[in-house]
């Protein structure tokens, strides 16, 4: 057995620490979860590490590596650097604890980091595999050269330039990550000595990995790959990853693949543990009893996973798979008619699909009774879109610009019952058979596609046929159906048509995932669910699975809550009696009602406390509202954050943390009410006004409310009033971040503040912190905490 205190990166743990890691290593040693609810200061990231990596590196457990999930970035960088900490502070005779944080293929590939070869965030992915199936065929058995000799002819071209003088468009060596590889920017071709013109291009980065993989049949694995020993390496980030890789001349997604099952510590994402497609052909290792799993800002797990686990397929996927189907199936037709194929294009030959349809189940009848299917499909999504829109959007035609997202449900979605287009099916005659066997179908399409245009590709007839298989499959309680309008544009479509201002889809939603995350819990040998927001906690462990694990598995599952312990003397936490921020109340934003008055006044008192101000607001209509208010009452400049891309949030962030004191007004459903870091005196106050309900007359809400109903009982408090109220407290919590914070946090609508039918007061932490105050009251309350700690801007 190991000493956890030999792994804890830091002097001296704190109480709640000592008693947080003892906690999860007994639990889990029974193969249990333990469920920490535990406020900012608490340590949770060093708690989970140092509990997972003694679990880990103790002999007498089954655990091989700790698998940590996180929904935050700046989580990511966090535990990133706790354990670079741990490695630090090791005992001297102890091996350095090895890490790897997962990412895309999008974020390694050098070149789609630096816009070279070809390759853009559009088409990295199917470019990759194109050219490692390339790499493999002209290396592999039969194949026309050797891994070896494709790196050292890239080498060779690259040497050629640069002799030359010449140099490539983005010069003469691929440069990433501040190393610079042996390859030119451009993708290096191999040619066999054929006409000029058919030549091959390949991966030299793979083609390097393959060259480095132990001979088939060895005892070696993968690791054996890895350009550097993993084992003494400590931390690898995916910087990190991408500059060893590239100095070795190797492909750094496949040697993070390599060493995925070799780390004692991984980083990821939910869907590196929840996304089936992620699951199926990338992180399905780490899956067993062996891993130990930290789910972080586990008050996510429940939406992320919906997510993950609902599925859906676009009105322009149908396309395309339409048009694979005709391609495949009009070469047997031409033959039958007499004709020839048309335009000389890649279509496969009569000969390759009676050969693939000989090599499967699949019959050239039900190829085409598939064609049919989703040609009829597009067809009634198109007539169903034209419908909504003549209904609700009288002259839409000429008014594409007006338009917004919308939903189309396909039943009532209080009421479970079969949805609309799965009795249209059946009306048509189209049978079960074809709902079911789409999903071979398009499998051989496939192959059949590639196989004749001798690259392998996404294509989409296999996307189609799996969602029409589980669209036929799974039940109309827990999942719901519906068309889904995006906005988009296309100039390419016709002008009156709505596809030029649409992007539909059909949608299949999960709307009760606690089975999908409790059957994936209990895949893990045990593990840690935790954050600053999870109560109340008996609700997450039932909406997450982990009450059934309990009850129906035996395996243990431990509550733990841990409060603030940085001094109580330097916060303030109000909770104040102001009318409900509901739209019946408050009006639209150009009425001045009583509600909106109340709400001005008590935001313009906590805007003029010194430093700065957070404003929380529903949604980014009212955070508009409010700071145009502001903008009129308050000296400080005034900050509104709109939705828009990542890089204008950063530079909006930015721009409140320097200088003088700001007001930022935001939406709670943004990015800059969680996982941003407002710690030391880039904020003194925080302050949320309503309670952050999602839009309880959309379709899919109602599904899931009368979804959670039948799972739980109380479908408006599980799946909307609890997550709404975490998503305040994570709000005000960016107050208060270490023992040296000052800061003042209110919560401004009167269900915060009283008990009655609607009250949310009792999803509050029950500490006694949120003194309940009047409007009135508030201003006076303010002044003394701001003379008691002298607050100075």
């Amino acid at each position: 057995m190991t000493d956890w205190r030999s792994i804890f990166g830091h002097d001296q743990p704190y109480d709640e620490q000592v008693d947080g890691i003892e906690t999860t290593i007994d639990t889990a040693r029974d193969g249990g979860y333990t469920v920490v609810e535990g406020a900012c200061g608490t340590g949770k990231t060093m708690i989970a590490l140092t509990a997972g990596i003694d679990l880990v590196r103790d002999p007498d457990t089954d655990y091989e590596r700790v698998f940590v999930l996180t929904s935050v970035k700046q989580q990511l960088r966090q535990f990133e650097a706790d354990l670079e900490t741990i490695n630090e502070n090791l005992p001297d005779d102890w091996d350095p604890v090895s890490g790897l944080t997962l990412v895309g293929k999008a974020d390694v590939c050098p070149y789609n980091r630096e816009g070279a070869g070809g390759i853009d965030d559009g088409n990295v992915y199917d470019r990759c595999e194109t050219l490692r199936d390339r790499t493999r065929d002209l290396t592999g058995e039969g194949g026309e050269t050797t891994a070896a000799s494709l790196a050292a002819s890239a080498r060779q071209q690259q040497t050629g330039l640069a002799d030359s003088g010449r140099s490539g468009p983005t010069g003469r060596f691929l440069e990433t990550a501040d190393e610079t590889a042996a390859y030119p920017p451009e993708m290096p071709t191999y040619s066999d000595g054929g006409p000029v013109g058919a030549e091959t291009e390949y991966c030299p980065f793979y083609a390097q990995y393959l060259e480095d993989l132990p001979e088939e049949g060895s005892d070696g694995d993968t690791g054996e790959a890895v350009p550097y020993d993993f084992t003494e390496a400590g931390m690898i980030t995916p910087e990190d990853l991408v500059a060893r890789s590239v100095a070795h001349g190797s492909c750094p997604h496949s040697i993070m693949g390599a060493v995925l099952g070799h780390a004692e510590v991984v980083l990821g994402n939910y869907y590196h543990a929840f996304d089936p497609r992620t699951t199926g052909s990338f992180t399905g290792a780490l899956l067993d009893d062996s891993t130990f799993v930290v789910c972080d800002e586990a008050h996510m797990l429940e939406p992320r996973v919906r997510d993950l686990v609902s599925d859906g397929v676009a009105d322009t996927t149908l396309r395309d798979a339409e048009t694979e189907l005709s391609r495949v199936i009009q070469p047997i037709k031409f033959e039958r008619e007499g004709r020839h194929a048309e335009g000389g294009s890649k279509t496969a030959d009569a000969d390759l699909v009676r050969a693939e349809l000989d090599d499967s189940d699949v019959t050239f009848e039900e190829l085409n009774r598939t064609l049919e299917f989703v040609r009829d499909l597009r067809e009634e999504l198109d007539r169903r879109v034209t419908t909504y829109l003549d209904r609700n959007h009288r002259g839409w035609r000429s008014n594409l610009h007006e338009l917004s997202d919308a939903e189309i449900p396909l039943r009532d979605p209080a009421e479970p019952a079969e949805d609309e287009l799965t009795a249209w099916a059946r009306k048509a005659d189209h049978s079960d058979a074809e709902w079911v066997r789409a999903e071979s179908v398009g499998a051989v399409v496939e192959r059949i596609l590639n196989e004749a245009e001798e690259e392998d590709r996404t294509r989409a007839a296999p996307a189609v046929g799996r969602i029409l298989g589980e669209w036929y499959r799974r039940d109309h309680v827990d999942y719901f159906r519906e068309i889904e309008l995006e906005r988009t544009w296309d100039e390419t479509e016709p002008a009156d048509s709505w596809r030029r201002a649409y992007s539909a889809s059909l949608a299949l939603h999960n709307c009760v995932p606690s089975d999908a995350i409790g059957d994936r819990l209990a895949t893990f040998g045990g593990g840690i669910l935790m954050s600053a927001t999870l109560e109340p906690v008996d609700a997450f462990t039932e909406v997450t699975g982990l009450e059934y694990l309990a009850r129906e598995e035996d395996r243990p599952v431990v509550e733990r809550r841990y409060g603030l312990h940085f001094p109580k003397e330097n916060r303030e936490s109000f909770a104040v009696s102001v009318p409900k921020f509901t739209y019946d109340n408050r009006g639209r934003p150009d009425e001045d009602t009583q509600t909106r008055t109340a709400y001005t006044d008590a935001i313009t008192k906590i805007g003029r406390l010194p430093g700065n101000v957070l404003v929380g607001m529903p949604s980014y209509a009212e955070a508009e509202w409010i700071a145009g208010r502001l903008e009129a009452r308050l000296e400080k400049p005034v900050l509104l954050d709109a939705a828009s891309d990542d890089e204008t949030t950063q530079s909006l962030k930015h721009e409140f943390f320097a200088g003088e004191g700001k007001v930022l007004v935001t939406s709670l459903r943004g990015t800059l009410t969680e996982g941003v870091d407002y710690s030391g005196d880039r904020l003194s106050a925080a302050v949320v006004c309503g309670v952050p309900i999602v839009n309880t007359s959309s379709p899919r809400t109602k599904a899931v409310r009368r979804a959670y109903d039948d799972a739980f009982g109380d479908g408006f408090a599980y799946a909307l009033t609890i997550p709404a109220v975490r998503k305040a407290r994570q709000a005000i919590g960016r107050v208060i971040r270490s023992p040296d914070d000052v800061g003042v946090r209110v919560l401004l609508d009167e269900r915060y503040a009283r008990e009655s039918w609607d009250s949310v007061r009792p999803y509050l932490p029950d500490d006694g912190e949120f003194q309940t105050v009047s409007p009135d009251m508030l201003g006076m309350g303010l002044e003394q905490f701001r003379s008691r700690l002298d607050f100075e801007s």
